[in-house]
Protein backbone atom coordinates (compact mmCIF):
# COMPACT_ATOMS: atom_id res chain seq x y z
CA UNK A 1 0.00 0.00 0.00
CA UNK A 2 2.62 2.61 0.86
CA UNK A 3 4.51 1.31 -2.43
CA UNK A 4 1.70 2.02 -4.15
CA UNK A 5 1.13 5.50 -2.59
CA UNK A 6 4.81 6.49 -3.36
CA UNK A 7 4.93 5.44 -6.64
CA UNK A 8 1.17 7.34 -7.34
CA UNK A 9 3.45 10.53 -5.88
CA UNK A 10 6.12 9.86 -8.36
CA UNK A 11 4.10 9.68 -11.02
CA UNK A 12 2.19 12.49 -10.23
CA UNK A 13 5.89 14.13 -10.17
CA UNK A 14 6.82 13.14 -13.36
CA UNK A 15 3.12 14.23 -15.18
CA UNK A 16 3.81 17.99 -13.48
CA UNK A 17 7.58 17.92 -14.30
CA UNK A 18 6.42 17.03 -18.40
CA UNK A 19 3.59 19.36 -18.58
CA UNK A 20 5.95 22.03 -17.32
CA UNK A 21 8.55 21.77 -19.65
CA UNK A 22 6.07 21.20 -22.51
CA UNK A 23 4.48 24.56 -21.38
CA UNK A 24 8.07 26.25 -21.30
CA UNK A 25 8.88 24.32 -24.79
CA UNK A 26 6.03 26.36 -25.62
CA UNK A 27 6.72 29.47 -24.52
CA UNK A 28 10.01 29.66 -26.19
CA UNK A 29 8.88 28.39 -29.55
CA UNK A 30 6.64 30.86 -29.59
CA UNK A 31 8.81 33.88 -28.22
CA UNK A 32 11.16 32.60 -31.00
CA UNK A 33 8.49 32.65 -34.16
CA UNK A 34 7.65 35.96 -33.08
CA UNK A 35 11.02 37.18 -32.94
CA UNK A 36 11.63 35.24 -36.21
CA UNK A 37 8.71 36.88 -38.42
CA UNK A 38 8.25 40.11 -36.47
CA UNK A 39 9.20 42.25 -39.97
CA UNK A 40 6.16 40.39 -41.15
CA UNK A 41 4.08 40.37 -37.84
CA UNK A 42 4.30 43.79 -36.75
CA UNK A 43 2.70 45.75 -39.84
CA UNK A 44 -0.26 43.38 -39.78
CA UNK A 45 -0.54 44.30 -35.78
CA UNK A 46 -0.63 48.11 -36.71
CA UNK A 47 -3.04 48.08 -39.42
CA UNK A 48 -5.28 45.89 -37.01
CA UNK A 49 -5.17 48.85 -34.61
CA UNK A 50 -5.36 51.95 -37.03
CA UNK A 51 -7.96 50.19 -38.41
CA UNK A 52 -9.99 50.44 -35.80
CA UNK A 53 -9.37 54.22 -35.40
CA UNK A 54 -10.49 54.81 -38.40
CA UNK A 55 -13.33 52.86 -37.81
CA UNK A 56 -15.48 55.37 -37.14
CA UNK A 57 -15.05 57.43 -40.12
CA UNK A 58 -15.13 54.34 -42.81
CA UNK A 59 -18.51 53.16 -41.06
CA UNK A 60 -19.72 56.91 -40.91
CA UNK A 61 -19.29 56.56 -45.05
CA UNK A 62 -20.94 53.60 -45.39
CA UNK A 63 -24.47 55.31 -43.17
CA UNK A 64 -24.08 57.89 -45.73
CA UNK A 65 -24.62 54.95 -49.06
CA UNK A 66 -21.20 55.15 -50.44
CA UNK A 67 -19.86 51.69 -50.86
CA UNK A 68 -17.55 49.97 -48.66
CA UNK A 69 -14.59 49.97 -50.89
CA UNK A 70 -15.18 53.23 -51.61
CA UNK A 71 -15.70 54.27 -48.03
CA UNK A 72 -12.36 52.74 -47.33
CA UNK A 73 -10.52 54.26 -49.94
CA UNK A 74 -11.73 57.68 -49.07
CA UNK A 75 -10.65 57.58 -45.14
CA UNK A 76 -7.22 55.93 -46.16
CA UNK A 77 -6.47 58.62 -48.54
CA UNK A 78 -7.75 61.25 -46.57
CA UNK A 79 -6.09 60.22 -43.58
CA UNK A 80 -2.56 59.44 -45.42
CA UNK A 81 -3.21 63.05 -46.81
CA UNK A 82 -3.37 64.44 -43.54
CA UNK A 83 -0.46 62.68 -42.40
CA UNK A 84 2.13 63.58 -45.10
CA UNK A 85 1.03 67.37 -44.75
CA UNK A 86 2.01 66.74 -40.85
CA UNK A 87 4.71 64.91 -42.05
CA UNK A 88 6.02 67.05 -44.61
CA UNK A 89 5.49 70.14 -41.72
CA UNK A 90 7.52 68.96 -39.81
CA UNK A 91 10.27 68.14 -41.65
CA UNK A 92 10.77 71.78 -42.85
CA UNK A 93 11.39 72.56 -39.02
CA UNK A 94 14.03 69.30 -38.50
CA UNK A 95 15.52 70.13 -41.58
CA UNK A 96 17.52 72.68 -40.26
CA UNK A 97 19.41 70.36 -38.13
CA UNK A 98 20.04 67.77 -40.48
CA UNK A 99 21.68 70.29 -42.73
CA UNK A 100 24.25 71.16 -40.01
CA UNK A 101 24.22 67.72 -38.16
CA UNK A 102 28.21 67.16 -39.29
CA UNK A 103 28.97 70.32 -37.76
CA UNK A 104 26.93 69.73 -34.31
CA UNK A 105 28.35 66.28 -34.32
CA UNK A 106 32.16 67.75 -34.16
CA UNK A 107 31.25 70.69 -31.85
CA UNK A 108 29.74 68.01 -29.30
CA UNK A 109 32.80 65.76 -29.64
CA UNK A 110 34.73 68.96 -29.06
CA UNK A 111 32.95 70.04 -26.22
CA UNK A 112 32.85 66.69 -24.53
CA UNK A 113 36.58 66.29 -24.69
CA UNK A 114 37.15 69.81 -23.21
CA UNK A 115 34.85 69.11 -20.36
CA UNK A 116 35.72 65.02 -19.93
CA UNK A 117 39.85 66.26 -19.51
CA UNK A 118 38.92 69.16 -17.40
CA UNK A 119 37.06 66.60 -14.79
CA UNK A 120 40.00 64.41 -15.24
CA UNK A 121 42.43 66.88 -14.10
CA UNK A 122 40.42 66.59 -10.40
CA UNK A 123 42.14 62.95 -10.56
CA UNK A 124 45.25 63.41 -11.90
CA UNK A 125 44.91 62.35 -15.21
CA UNK A 126 46.88 64.60 -17.79
CA UNK A 127 45.08 66.96 -19.76
CA UNK A 128 46.18 66.40 -23.52
CA UNK A 129 46.43 62.69 -22.91
CA UNK A 130 42.77 62.91 -21.96
CA UNK A 131 41.91 64.38 -24.75
CA UNK A 132 44.33 62.38 -26.92
CA UNK A 133 42.48 59.39 -25.92
CA UNK A 134 38.57 60.73 -26.04
CA UNK A 135 39.46 61.84 -29.77
CA UNK A 136 41.20 58.31 -30.51
CA UNK A 137 38.18 56.33 -29.21
CA UNK A 138 35.61 58.66 -31.03
CA UNK A 139 37.61 58.14 -34.11
CA UNK A 140 37.37 54.18 -33.48
CA UNK A 141 34.16 54.29 -32.80
CA UNK A 142 33.36 56.21 -36.26
CA UNK A 143 35.62 54.05 -38.35
CA UNK A 144 33.75 51.05 -36.88
CA UNK A 145 30.33 52.86 -37.78
CA UNK A 146 30.04 51.51 -41.40
CA UNK A 147 28.50 48.26 -40.58
CA UNK A 148 26.12 49.95 -37.80
CA UNK A 149 24.79 52.46 -40.93
CA UNK A 150 24.56 49.39 -43.16
CA UNK A 151 22.47 47.72 -40.59
CA UNK A 152 20.28 50.56 -39.78
CA UNK A 153 19.82 51.34 -43.48
CA UNK A 154 18.58 47.19 -44.12
CA UNK A 155 16.41 47.81 -40.81
CA UNK A 156 15.32 51.11 -42.50
CA UNK A 157 14.63 49.79 -46.02
CA UNK A 158 12.69 47.11 -44.53
CA UNK A 159 10.46 49.56 -41.79
CA UNK A 160 10.11 51.50 -45.16
CA UNK A 161 8.55 48.52 -46.73
CA UNK A 162 6.49 47.92 -43.67
CA UNK A 163 5.19 51.33 -43.88
CA UNK A 164 4.36 50.88 -47.43
CA UNK A 165 2.22 47.81 -46.77
CA UNK A 166 -0.06 49.40 -43.57
CA UNK A 167 -2.43 51.37 -46.24
CA UNK A 168 -2.93 47.89 -47.60
CA UNK A 169 -3.86 45.87 -44.35
CA UNK A 170 -5.77 49.04 -42.73
CA UNK A 171 -7.83 48.42 -46.57
CA UNK A 172 -8.34 44.64 -45.75
CA UNK A 173 -8.83 44.72 -42.06
CA UNK A 174 -11.88 47.43 -42.75
CA UNK A 175 -13.22 45.72 -45.91
CA UNK A 176 -13.27 42.12 -44.56
CA UNK A 177 -14.18 43.47 -40.68
CA UNK A 178 -17.98 41.92 -40.91
CA UNK A 179 -16.62 38.31 -41.95
CA UNK A 180 -14.01 38.20 -39.27
CA UNK A 181 -16.82 39.20 -36.73
CA UNK A 182 -18.44 36.26 -37.94
CA UNK A 183 -15.55 34.43 -37.79
CA UNK A 184 -15.09 35.11 -34.17
CA UNK A 185 -18.74 33.99 -33.70
CA UNK A 186 -19.32 30.71 -35.44
CA UNK A 187 -15.71 29.86 -33.32
CA UNK A 188 -17.66 30.89 -29.94
CA UNK A 189 -20.86 29.30 -30.63
CA UNK A 190 -24.31 30.13 -30.08
CA UNK A 191 -24.02 30.29 -26.35
CA UNK A 192 -21.19 32.90 -25.82
CA UNK A 193 -22.44 35.02 -29.17
CA UNK A 194 -24.00 38.03 -26.61
CA UNK A 195 -20.77 37.49 -24.59
CA UNK A 196 -18.68 37.67 -27.77
CA UNK A 197 -20.24 40.72 -28.90
CA UNK A 198 -19.47 42.95 -26.19
CA UNK A 199 -15.52 41.74 -25.87
CA UNK A 200 -15.36 42.75 -29.84
CA UNK A 201 -17.61 46.11 -28.81
CA UNK A 202 -14.78 46.78 -25.95
CA UNK A 203 -12.13 46.16 -27.32
CA UNK A 204 -12.75 48.63 -30.77
CA UNK A 205 -13.70 51.57 -27.75
CA UNK A 206 -10.31 50.85 -26.23
CA UNK A 207 -8.11 50.63 -29.60
CA UNK A 208 -9.61 53.77 -30.68
CA UNK A 209 -9.34 55.78 -27.92
CA UNK A 210 -6.09 54.84 -27.49
CA UNK A 211 -4.24 55.15 -30.66
CA UNK A 212 -6.18 58.35 -30.93
CA UNK A 213 -5.51 59.56 -27.56
CA UNK A 214 -1.71 59.11 -27.95
CA UNK A 215 -1.72 60.40 -31.15
CA UNK A 216 -3.49 63.81 -30.22
CA UNK A 217 -0.93 63.66 -26.95
CA UNK A 218 1.88 63.66 -28.94
CA UNK A 219 0.43 66.93 -31.19
CA UNK A 220 -0.15 68.79 -28.35
CA UNK A 221 3.32 68.15 -26.72
CA UNK A 222 5.06 68.81 -30.26
CA UNK A 223 3.47 72.79 -29.50
CA UNK A 224 3.95 72.20 -25.49
CA UNK A 225 7.46 71.28 -26.04
CA UNK A 226 8.19 73.87 -28.82
CA UNK A 227 7.17 77.00 -26.37
CA UNK A 228 8.69 75.64 -23.63
CA UNK A 229 12.39 75.16 -25.54
CA UNK A 230 11.66 78.66 -27.29
CA UNK A 231 11.15 80.06 -24.43
CA UNK A 232 14.45 78.99 -21.85
CA UNK A 233 16.34 80.03 -25.00
CA UNK A 234 17.47 76.73 -26.80
CA UNK A 235 18.19 76.63 -30.58
CA UNK A 236 16.20 75.07 -33.06
CA UNK A 237 13.74 74.84 -30.16
CA UNK A 238 10.57 73.85 -32.87
CA UNK A 239 12.23 71.00 -34.15
CA UNK A 240 14.16 70.37 -30.70
CA UNK A 241 10.26 69.97 -29.38
CA UNK A 242 8.99 68.19 -32.44
CA UNK A 243 11.65 65.34 -31.93
CA UNK A 244 11.41 65.03 -27.49
CA UNK A 245 7.25 64.93 -28.67
CA UNK A 246 7.59 61.90 -31.02
CA UNK A 247 9.20 59.88 -28.19
CA UNK A 248 5.82 59.89 -26.00
CA UNK A 249 4.41 57.26 -28.41
CA UNK A 250 6.40 55.30 -25.75
CA UNK A 251 4.50 55.03 -22.50
CA UNK A 252 5.75 56.25 -19.35
CA UNK A 253 9.45 56.39 -20.63
CA UNK A 254 8.84 58.78 -23.31
CA UNK A 255 8.73 62.15 -21.84
CA UNK A 256 12.40 61.19 -20.72
CA UNK A 257 13.37 59.79 -23.29
CA UNK A 258 12.71 63.01 -25.33
CA UNK A 259 14.02 65.68 -22.87
CA UNK A 260 17.50 63.55 -23.30
CA UNK A 261 17.35 64.99 -26.79
CA UNK A 262 17.44 68.94 -25.65
CA UNK A 263 19.30 68.21 -22.56
CA UNK A 264 22.16 66.72 -24.62
CA UNK A 265 22.50 68.83 -27.26
CA UNK A 266 22.35 72.41 -24.58
CA UNK A 267 25.29 70.54 -22.50
CA UNK A 268 27.53 68.85 -25.52
CA UNK A 269 26.54 71.26 -28.92
CA UNK A 270 25.97 74.47 -27.04
CA UNK A 271 27.92 74.25 -24.00
CA UNK A 272 25.76 75.59 -21.27
CA UNK A 273 25.24 73.58 -18.15
CA UNK A 274 22.42 76.40 -17.14
CA UNK A 275 20.75 75.90 -20.35
CA UNK A 276 20.44 72.55 -19.50
CA UNK A 277 19.61 72.41 -16.14
CA UNK A 278 16.39 74.57 -17.48
CA UNK A 279 15.84 71.83 -20.17
CA UNK A 280 15.59 69.48 -17.03
CA UNK A 281 13.09 72.02 -15.19
CA UNK A 282 11.49 72.06 -18.33
CA UNK A 283 10.62 68.07 -18.57
CA UNK A 284 9.70 67.63 -15.40
CA UNK A 285 7.26 70.14 -15.77
CA UNK A 286 6.62 68.59 -19.21
CA UNK A 287 5.80 65.45 -17.24
CA UNK A 288 3.89 66.17 -15.00
CA UNK A 289 1.04 68.18 -17.39
CA UNK A 290 1.33 64.52 -19.78
CA UNK A 291 0.91 62.39 -16.80
CA UNK A 292 -1.68 64.47 -14.86
CA UNK A 293 -3.43 66.35 -17.56
CA UNK A 294 -2.92 65.37 -20.69
CA UNK A 295 -2.90 61.32 -20.67
CA UNK A 296 -5.55 60.68 -18.01
CA UNK A 297 -8.34 63.52 -19.74
CA UNK A 298 -7.24 62.60 -23.72
CA UNK A 299 -6.38 58.79 -23.62
CA UNK A 300 -8.76 57.86 -20.75
CA UNK A 301 -8.43 55.07 -17.89
CA UNK A 302 -9.77 52.47 -20.65
CA UNK A 303 -6.52 50.64 -21.00
CA UNK A 304 -7.36 49.63 -17.16
CA UNK A 305 -3.36 48.03 -17.41
CA UNK A 306 -1.52 48.33 -13.79
CA UNK A 307 2.07 50.09 -14.63
CA UNK A 308 4.09 47.09 -13.33
CA UNK A 309 2.82 44.58 -16.06
CA UNK A 310 2.65 47.83 -18.63
CA UNK A 311 6.50 48.81 -17.76
CA UNK A 312 7.91 44.95 -17.75
CA UNK A 313 5.68 44.72 -21.26
CA UNK A 314 8.11 47.63 -23.09
CA UNK A 315 10.77 46.32 -21.52
CA UNK A 316 9.81 42.25 -22.91
CA UNK A 317 8.38 43.89 -26.18
CA UNK A 318 11.61 45.88 -26.75
CA UNK A 319 13.71 43.01 -26.36
CA UNK A 320 11.12 40.64 -29.04
CA UNK A 321 9.95 43.08 -31.39
CA UNK A 322 12.47 46.86 -30.51
CA UNK A 323 10.65 50.21 -30.88
CA UNK A 324 7.49 48.66 -32.61
CA UNK A 325 6.70 45.94 -29.69
CA UNK A 326 7.13 49.22 -27.50
CA UNK A 327 4.80 50.77 -29.32
CA UNK A 328 1.92 48.12 -29.73
CA UNK A 329 2.34 46.44 -26.16
CA UNK A 330 0.34 48.62 -24.02
CA UNK A 331 -2.98 48.59 -26.52
CA UNK A 332 -2.36 44.08 -26.82
CA UNK A 333 -2.07 43.54 -23.48
CA UNK A 334 -5.50 46.28 -22.60
CA UNK A 335 -7.16 43.59 -25.62
CA UNK A 336 -5.59 40.25 -23.35
CA UNK A 337 -7.55 41.95 -20.43
CA UNK A 338 -10.63 42.33 -21.89
CA UNK A 339 -10.60 38.90 -23.58
CA UNK A 340 -9.50 37.06 -19.68
CA UNK A 341 -11.94 39.21 -17.76
CA UNK A 342 -15.11 37.57 -20.18
CA UNK A 343 -13.84 34.11 -19.25
CA UNK A 344 -14.10 32.37 -16.06
CA UNK A 345 -11.30 30.41 -15.95
CA UNK A 346 -8.81 33.53 -17.27
CA UNK A 347 -10.80 35.85 -14.69
CA UNK A 348 -8.06 35.52 -11.64
CA UNK A 349 -5.34 36.83 -14.96
CA UNK A 350 -7.43 39.81 -15.96
CA UNK A 351 -7.69 40.72 -12.22
CA UNK A 352 -3.89 40.49 -11.72
CA UNK A 353 -3.08 42.31 -15.16
CA UNK A 354 -5.96 45.40 -14.24
CA UNK A 355 -6.00 47.56 -11.85
CA UNK A 356 -8.22 46.67 -9.35
CA UNK A 357 -6.84 46.04 -5.75
CA UNK A 358 -4.82 48.44 -5.32
CA UNK A 359 -7.55 52.00 -4.81
CA UNK A 360 -6.71 52.36 -1.41
CA UNK A 361 -2.90 52.66 -1.77
CA UNK A 362 -3.45 55.25 -4.93
CA UNK A 363 -2.58 59.08 -4.55
CA UNK A 364 -5.25 60.76 -5.86
CA UNK A 365 -6.59 64.58 -5.49
CA UNK A 366 -9.40 63.35 -2.89
CA UNK A 367 -6.64 62.08 -0.39
CA UNK A 368 -4.29 65.14 -0.94
CA UNK A 369 -7.09 67.63 0.08
CA UNK A 370 -7.87 65.17 3.17
CA UNK A 371 -4.46 66.13 4.32
CA UNK A 372 -4.98 69.75 5.26
CA UNK A 373 -7.95 70.70 7.72
CA UNK A 374 -10.06 72.63 4.81
CA UNK A 375 -9.53 70.17 2.48
CA UNK A 376 -11.27 67.44 4.59
CA UNK A 377 -13.86 69.44 5.44
CA UNK A 378 -14.70 70.19 2.14
CA UNK A 379 -14.36 66.42 0.67
CA UNK A 380 -16.44 65.50 3.89
CA UNK A 381 -18.88 68.18 2.50
CA UNK A 382 -19.30 66.39 -1.09
CA UNK A 383 -19.52 63.08 0.67
CA UNK A 384 -22.08 64.09 2.76
CA UNK A 385 -24.36 65.16 0.09
CA UNK A 386 -23.37 61.90 -2.45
Amino acid sequence: MIENNSLKKSEKRFLLAQRMTYTLLAIILFLYGLIAVRNFLYPIAFGFLLAYLLFPIANWLEKKRIPRILANFITIIAVLSVMASIVLLAYSQVAPIAGEFPRLVDTGIHNMSEMLATAGEYFGFERTETKELIQEQTSAFIASGGEFFSDVFSSTASTVVAIGLLPVYIFLFLYYRTKFAYFLLKIAGHSRRKETVEILREISKVSARYMGGVIGVVTILCFINSLGLWIIGMKFAIAMGIISALFNFIPYFGTLLGGLVPFIFALLVENDPVLAFRVVILFIIIQFIENNILTPNIVGGNVKVNPFFIITGLVAASIIWGIPGMLLIVPFLAIVRIVFSHIDSMRPYAFLLGEEGTAKHSITITKIKKLWPWGKKKVDKIQGKN
